[in-house]
């Protein structure tokens, strides 16, 4: 039975971790182009009125420069409305996206990320909503990219773009190698049914699809699935491109992803992703494959750690000291050994932090992303 165990737990980690990337990349070896965005002026007419959504709190430092970004997409000006929703920050944010040129800046009292962009919808009049970080970059043509799916399928409720990580001033996070993985079971997954997960830097939902969640309940892991739920497909885009800095080391990397785990247990244990009723089995299957199997891959480690052999055992221990000994030689190596070690612990603290404390709605902005 211990032999048993352990194989069962170890064979999950592998499909959870690899397995279920190949097999997605069997079944569809070739990902289908992206959605044509209309690029001529003709087509000017034809595209969706958007208003695109920054929430934030205590962005001085990088509100202006957002507003900028926005304002220079190349998407016809009548059609867009800039959006800031200020979420109870305290050091001027509101004055500086007014002064660079937001059409609509939202003062409101500290609710949460999640309360802000709700308010923003509701004061929003355009036929799509899209959404952004205050951090995150937006290529000219992204706008056109993302809208450009809805026009095609009157199913689709959401579309995510991509997101590229940056960290120009160097450091040790490696979630730029994460991120390429993620980028390609999200490209996948879109093709053969719909993403189970998005990303805050860049995305966008009609405005009869948006639903209202929890305020501890981020809108990257829940609104997939939920919608989903709601009968319609949520996409990726690949040409709908942003970048967003990352914090520069992979110890940062770990403290950002146990606070979002916070978050995210709030969704597993009681935001419905346990439940699969109204999904289809396709859907259904990618769900456990890339979220219910990834989420309890600490604890998967630890049956794998306690019914191992003995010999294995000791491999595993052995492994898990260097990984996390101070890098030196071969370090590139040991620094993603350090990292995946790194994020499963916070997977495992974000459970306990939100059992222990529950998960509040504010945030902060993480250090060095800025």
């Amino acid at each position: 039975m211990k032999r048993l165990v352990f194989w069962t737990s170890a064979a999950l980690l592998a499909w959870a971790q690899a397995g279920y990337g190949l097999a997605l990349a069997a079944l569809r070896p070739r990902v289908r182009q992206a959605f044509a965005s209309p690029d001529a002026a003709d087509a000017d007419a034809a595209l969706p009125t958007v208003s695109l959504i920054v929430a934030a709190h205590a962005e001085r430092d990088v509100i202006a420069a957002k507003v900028a970004n926005a304002l220079a997409l190349d998407y016809p000006r009548e059609k867009l409305e800039v959006v800031v929703a200020c979420d109870g920050s305290p050091d001027g944010t509101p004055e500086l996206a007014r002064a660079a040129g937001a059409d609509v800046v939202l003062d409101l009292p500290r609710g949460g990320k999640v309360r802000a962009q709700d308010t923003a919808v509701r004061r929003a009049t355009a036929a799509i909503v899209a959404f952004s970080d205050a951090n995150a970059l937006w290529e000219p043509d992204a706008l056109r990219a993302l809208v450009a799916p809805f026009a095609t399928d009157p199913r689709i409720g959401y579309v995510c773009g991509e997101v590229s990580f940056v960290n120009p001033d160097g450091g040790t996070n490696q979630e730029g190698v994460y991120w390429r993985y993620e980028m390609f079971l999200r490209a996948r997954e879109s093709d053969l049914a719909s993403v189970t997960a998005g990303n805050g830097a860049i995305y966008a939902t009609r405005r009869d699809a948006y639903v209202e969640v929890d305020p501890v309940m981020g809108h990257d892991l829940k609104f997939p699935f939920t919608l989903v739920r709601h009968g319609w497909r949520c996409v990726f885009q690949p040409t709908a491109r942003a970048t967003e800095r990352m914090v520069p080391d992979v110890e940062g990397e770990a403290a950002r992803k146990r606070r979002m785990m916070s978050h995210a247990w709030a969704i597993v244990l009681r935001g419905g992703l346990l439940d699969p009723r109204g999904w289809p089995t396709t859907y259904t299957m990618m769900i456990v494959s890339h979220r219910w199997l990834r989420y309890f891959g600490p604890f998967l480690h630890l049956v794998a750690l306690a019914t191992a052999p003995r010999w294995l055992r000791r491999a595993q221990l052995v492994g898990l000291a260097a990984a996390l000994a101070p890098i030196g030689a071969g370090g590139r190596a040991r620094l993603l050994a350090k990292y995946y070690i790194l994020t499963q612990g916070s997977i495992a603290l974000g459970l306990a932090d939100h059992l222990r404390h529950g998960t509040e709605a504010g945030w902060d902005p993480p250090e060095g992303t800025r």
